[in-house]
């Protein structure tokens, strides 16, 4: 996998990027909220750093298990069809490709569609699904609004749509939500507990975020209600970024913003990509000291982290999302419900130097979760 910044941009939005595209929102400008003083932080002793520190051993643990224990118990039928509709990352293309690997143990062929990511280009590729009367349809990061009228369509033709990574809602024609709204909150808790364990509860943190990607939003939450129930007095600061800033300027603002802010400690992005960049124009700035931890990492940031130029980030399940797409599928033409895995915590884990898996590029987090979803299939 290239680890250029134009690689890793492309790969680190998991299907989120879209989002952006497909509501045409208009570009956000930079807003921040001053820092409150950290003279009265935390002692090390204290209760809510050792909360923090109880909370990031947890997501230190690398998982070993899928967390669907229930055997499908009926014979899975193959020459299914599915249509895999990609968003126009590259990222999304690689969760295809596991959605396909899966498909293919169950004997299923799989035809991925390609969009731009736009509103016509989602449009014409559910138009496409439409005509192809497909067994099922998988799809990340599109909002309902978009191809409202091809999924009553879908539905009324009773051809399930599994979707992951969007802000949407479960029913009406989505079958299956994984990623959704009350799924990634844990991951500003993760965030959370390695800031506050890291600083010894003593920090002052710039949060950066990208306000465009609604999905973002409970993870940001979940970050500042946590962060300051276990850092009582330490600084935040919200920074939100404009889409516009991705991939050109988000280092020189990174930059401005510390100069600025000399007291500032830890530096916390909502996305790997907003960090992509970031360590080289911190050395050539000649600030140092920082501490930097991502949600959602990627090859770019894992690559950091194994340099030392980053401290940390969520690792985001793709894998284990996409089998999991296929088992609630193999239940659906078996005649069961997808409850199980509606209901499936997916795993998640907090990545430092210390328990990188690798940094060649995206890993699985439960390492043979392959042979534990063959295993509910009968395949092993």
């Amino acid at each position: 996998m290239s680890s250029t910044p134009g690689s890793a941009f492309r790969r680190a939005l998991t299907a989120l990027a879209p989002v952006t595209a497909l509501l045409a929102l208009a570009a956000c400008g930079s807003d921040s909220t001053p820092a409150t003083d950290t003279t009265q932080a935390a002692a090390p002793g204290s209760p809510g750093l050792a909360a923090a520190r109880a909370a990031l051993e947890k997501y230190s643990q690398r998982p070993t298990t899928i967390s669907v224990t229930e055997p499908v118990g009926k014979k899975i039928p193959k020459g299914k069809k599915i249509d895999f509709i990609l968003c126009g990352v590259q990222s999304c293309k690689d969760l295809a490709d596991f959605f396909t690997e899966a498909a293919g143990e169950l004997g299923w062929k799989v035809k991925q569609i390609a969009t731009q990511g736009t509103p016509e280009s989602v449009q014409a590729a559910y138009e496409q699904a439409l005509r192809d009367k497909p067994d099922a349809v998988v799809a990340s990061g599109f909002p309902r609004a978009v191809y409202a009228k091809q999924l009553a369509k879908l539905k009324a033709a009773e051809i399930p749509v599994v979707q992951s990574n969007a802000d949407d809602l479960l029913g009406d024609g989505v079958s299956l939500l994984k990623n959704g709204p009350d799924d990634v909150g844990v991951q500003g808790e993760m965030l959370a507990s390695w800031v506050v364990s890291n600083s010894d509860a003593k920090a002052n943190t710039v949060y950066f975020d990208l306000p465009a990607y609604t999905i973002l939003k409970p993870v940001k939450d979940s970050f500042a209600a946590k962060y300051r129930k276990w850092c009582d007095g330490c600084g935040l600061d919200d920074v939100d970024v404009p889409i516009t800033a991705v991939g050109k300027d988000m280092p020189d603002r990174v930059v401005s913003y510390l100069r600025s802010h000399p007291k500032v400690t830890h530096v916390v992005f909502s996305l790997g990509l907003l960090n992509v960049g970031v360590p080289a124009a911190l050395k050539t700035a000649g600030i140092t000291g920082r501490h930097i931890v991502v949600n959602v990492g990627d090859a770019q940031n894992y690559q950091y982290i194994q340099s030392g130029l980053t401290d940390g980030a969520m690792a985001l399940n793709s894998h284990e999302t996409a089998w999991l797409q296929a088992d609630a599928l193999a239940r659906h033409f078996t005649g069961q419900p997808m409850d199980v895995d509606q209901q499936a915590a997916l795993p998640n884990m907090l990545v430092t130097k210390d328990n990188l898996p690798s940094a060649d590029g995206d890993f699985p987090i439960v390492e043979d979760y392959q042979a534990q979803f063959k295993a509910l299939w009968g395949l092993s």
